[in-house]
């Protein structure tokens, strides 16, 4: 496999799934626009380059269990269904009702409306339990991509982590990659790619 492939699956999957649908009638004729986008609730889309360095460092594979932490309008959790296919599964997480009912809704829309569903993976929109963060009964997971920024690197995300799998995470403003390498706290290797802006991580 080249280096490009990983590169090649996600402009594959930003082709296949439109952004529109994901975004409150007034703001999808800016859809095209690579900026983050309002979508109510003190919430946004993301940016669509942002969206796509995140699903880099991620690398989600085919067969892979995905968290998607802050899901937020669904179109992430939508392209890590393209991402990771029939055999893996995609878990949003999002603290806002109305987020939850309307991405559940996009997401349903999406996937009946595709050619080829029976290529994509299963997405569940969770609502957020209050004092958690993740969804720790359903872990360990594959990969766990965080669109929300924290403060500190939270121990609760990085205890759902299978061995070997990586999350991506926006702390104090900078783009975190980690890889846990074995079952200790300690076993994990970070990487820092740049800095982005993002809402606050909240598990109130």
């Amino acid at each position: 496999m080249s280096s490009e492939a990983p590169h090649d699956r996600i402009a594959e999957a930003f082709a296949r799934v439109p952004r529109e649908p994901f975004l409150p009638v007034a703001e999808r004729r800016n859809a095209s626009d690579n900026v983050p986008l309002s979508i109510g609730h003190g919430q946004t889309n993301s940016q669509p380059s942002t969206v796509a360095d995140m699903l880099r460092l991620l690398d989600p594979k085919p067969g892979d269990v995905v968290l998607d932490l802050g899901s937020g309008s669904g179109w992430t959790s939508m392209l890590l269904a393209v991402l990771v296919g029939p055999t893996g599964s995609v878990l949003g997480v999002e603290r806002h009702p109305e987020l939850v009912e309307s991405s559940r809704a996009a997401i349903e829309a999406v996937t009946d409306d595709s050619p080829d569903r029976e290529t994509l993976a299963e997405v569940a929109i969770h609502e957020a339990v209050p004092g958690a963060l993740g969804l720790p009964a359903q872990a360990p997971f594959d990969r766990i991509l965080v669109s929300a920024g924290a403060q500190s690197l939270p121990d609760q995300l990085v205890d759902q982590l299978a061995v070997g799998a990586t999350m991506v995470i926006p702390v104090a403003g900078e783009m975190l990659r980690l890889v846990r390498a074995g079952p200790g706290a300690g076993e994990l290797t970070i990487t820092r790619h740049g800095r982005y802006r993002f809402v606050p991580l909240i598990s109130e």
